[in-house]
């Protein structure tokens, strides 16, 4: 496991970019967006509302 706590695993876009993002503690999965001056940060969650998790976490 890396000794960060979150990390990019998986990249897309230049001018607008998306990013998502795992946190290597819980393996919860995050996407972030900047486009310009703004962006913004979530949580990713499934039809139930609940948090993803990477299938290939592995604490």
């Amino acid at each position: 496991m890396s000794n960060k706590r979150f990390e990019t695993i998986y990249t897309q876009g230049k001018l607008e970019q998306f990013k998502v993002l795992r946190d290597n503690e819980t393996g919860v999965l995050y996407m972030s967006n900047y486009a310009g001056a703004g962006g913004g940060l979530t949580v990713m969650v499934d039809q139930e509302g609940k948090p993803l998790v990477d299938e290939d976490f592995k604490k």
